[in-house]
């Protein structure tokens, strides 16, 4: 993906971190309904992030934490993956969620240097692209989180990432998610002030 695609990045580690997402996000032209499409696998830990994000997504949700308005696909009980990320592509297309924005989320690997860096990007998810997998690409923009180091055997290498980085990439991005799609500052400060456990 070009450069010019690129519209924030931020290490997950950033104190301002949740911040700056939120902001970036908030920024986007989005529609009032949205539609955040979680891509990934619970059967690996380098590529769990979308599922977990899904997952926290979905209880802020439940909550009240996240307006009714904003549909979420991809969780840990349910993931978007391979092997129907088809059938998800088809879906958000349907008239039902035309006129919804579509965020896809996906972690990615890359350069050693760049490893914690989150990303948000205008155009549609590729997802496959670092595995060599010819996947439809999804999304009106996307946010990619990089877990670990391309370029050998990136199937052991997504195996073997640390889920602890993961699990923090996972949290930034939910908490500046429901900041941005909060249907009113209250709901803001409520996001990031109470405790959630997956």
């Amino acid at each position: 993906m070009s450069d010019g695609m690129l519209m924030g990045r931020v290490h997950w580690n950033d104190p301002l971190a949740v911040d700056y997402l939120s902001l970036t996000i908030a920024n986007l032209p989005l529609s009032r309904r949205v539609t955040v499409v979680c891509v990934g696998t619970d059967r690996s830990t380098g590529d769990c992030l979308g599922p977990l994000i899904g997952t926290r997504l979905l209880k802020y949700r439940e909550t009240g934490r996240l307006r009714p308005e904003v549909t979420v696909f991809g969780t840990l009980e349910d993931p978007v993956h391979a092997l129907n990320l088809h059938e998800y592509a088809r879906k958000v297309a349907h008239p039902e969620y035309q006129g919804n924005t579509i965020l896809a989320i996906d972690a990615c690997l890359g350069k050693s240097k760049n490893v914690g860096y989150i990303s948000v990007k205008r155009g549609p998810l590729r997802p496959g692209t670092g595995v060599n997998k010819q996947l439809p690409w999804i999304g009106d923009y996307h946010i990619i989180g990089i877990v670990n180091v391309s370029g050998f055997m990136e199937h052991v290498v997504l195996q073997n990432t640390r889920l602890s980085l993961v699990m923090r990439m996972a949290e930034v991005i939910a908490n500046a998610l429901v900041v941005a799609l909060a249907s009113s500052p209250a709901s803001c400060e409520t996001a990031l002030s109470a405790p959630l456990s997956l």
